[in-house]
């Protein structure tokens, strides 16, 4: 099977990669108007030696697309990816009367394919696609089942977004039946190459304090919010302090709590309301509930010994109502292992097993009982800004990586056989 999984990896066409992941960027896909980049996923699979492909709609107008390959006598994979983007506000702003103004261009500069959506998650979808066309151009087909998943509405950030309804539908419709859960999942969102293993979880609350407003010069005929937002600011910051001084996550590193803004003020009167917005990084292990309840008890604290009404809201439900769970496999997974064998075998360079920077929608395959990782090439850390980029080389490694790996995990045969 080794030798067979170094043929697959070797056959993955560096230049026709390239050539699939500029066409994807140029097909603007920002949430939630998926539905020309779905087409055209669908397109590239069904001609790409997958079966069952389809596109059904989370919502309407707004489209997953499936499709499977492989036989039933192997160990069973997931590879997952999203069809959406952020938006290109940002990018053209920054680069304005440029040779890169267009955000879906795809510039490529010293050695890297500039545009926004290529790292994420466009450079993942395109691994997918082309790992498995390089099982079917060496004459093997898969023995264990494959599954695609591609799915709507991942990004958050623009209005009605950021609520996994494609992921959710997607686990509600492929995998309810405990008998037909598969082994392992990779989630192609970027990871320089890195296998994160771990990722954190979070909350984000929007906190108001509603006081009472004042003329100033009868001050004492309101009740102050923003005063009292003074004493919330300095709870939280005491609150982050305990979070901090937790035991920290061997790939996650420490807990915190960040304000992310604030606003409060009166036409020279006194402030009647005052609102803070947050968000909270937890660990694998930690319980959202009970994290939510500690911040509902900071804020009715500032509220009774201060005066104003208070009213805390989680906007940003994902896997949980407050907010996304952290998840965390084994170093020791087969699956985990299997990956790391292929990424040394490809490379010549031992893997990273790293923790992500970043929360994305794999608890929710974890809630279906299917453990997995995030795998792809690409930075996070350019992500979501004007400065998005994808190393060529390693998009190609990534991508031999994951042929590699999808044969070793599904075992293949001779496609003429059976």
């Amino acid at each position: 099977m080794r030798w067979a999984a170094d043929r697959v990896a070797d056959a993955v066409d560096r230049e026709g990669l390239v050539r699939l992941v500029l066409e994807a960027v140029r097909i603007p896909s920002v949430t939630p108007h998926e539905v020309a980049f779905a087409g055209w996923v669908s397109e590239q699979l069904a001609t790409g030696d997958w079966n069952g492909v389809r596109v059904e709609e989370a919502e309407p107008g707004r489209p997953n697309v499936y499709a499977e390959t492989g036989g039933s006598a192997g160990r069973s994979l997931v590879l997952a990816g999203h069809l959406d983007t952020v938006h290109a506000d940002d990018w053209i702003r920054e680069w304005a009367g440029s040779d890169r103004a267009d955000p879906f261009a795809g510039h490529v500069v010293e050695g890297e394919i500039w545009a926004r959506g290529v790292t994420d998650q466009k450079a993942g979808i395109c691994s997918i696609i082309e790992a498995v066309r390089a099982v079917g151009r060496t004459g093997y087909r898969l023995t264990g089942p494959l599954t695609g998943l591609f799915v709507c509405d991942e990004e958050s950030g623009q209005p009605g977004s950021g609520l996994s309804i494609g992921m959710r539908a997607a686990v509600s419709q492929l995998f309810s039946d405990p008998g037909r859960v598969p082994d392992f999942a990779i989630y192609t969102e970027p990871t320089t190459g890195a296998v994160y293993t771990a990722q954190m979880g979070f909350l984000i609350a929007d906190v108001t304090l509603s006081g009472r407003s004042a003329y100033f010069g009868t001050p004492e005929l309101g009740v102050d919010a923003l005063r009292a937002g003074h004493y919330l600011l300095s709870e939280l910051w005491d609150h982050d302090e305990t979070l901090r001084a937790g035991t920290p996550h061997n790939l996650l590193d420490h807990r915190f709590l960040l304000v992310t803004g604030v606003e409060a003020g009166g036409n020279i009167a006194v402030p009647g309301e005052f609102r803070l917005s947050l968000i909270q990084k937890l660990l694998p292990g930690d319980d959202l509930d009970h994290q939510a309840d500690l911040l509902r008890r900071i804020v009715e604290k500032v509220s009774e010994n201060h005066g104003p009404t208070a009213d805390v809201a989680f906007s940003a439900p994902r896997d949980h109502r407050v907010g996304g769970t952290p998840d965390e496999v084994a170093s020791d997974h087969p699956g985990v292992s299997e990956l790391v064998n292929s990424i040394e075998r490809t490379t010549g360079r031992p893997a990273r097993i790293e923790g992500a920077p970043y929360w994305s929608e794999k608890p929710l395959l974890r809630a279906a009982g299917i453990p997995g990782v995030y795998f792809a090439a690409g930075d996070i850390a350019n992500c979501h800004t004007p400065f998005e980029r994808l190393p060529i080389e390693e998009f190609v490694s990534a991508t031999r990586s994951l042929a590699h790996f999808v044969v070793s995990w599904c075992g293949v045969e001779e496609a003429g056989k059976g």
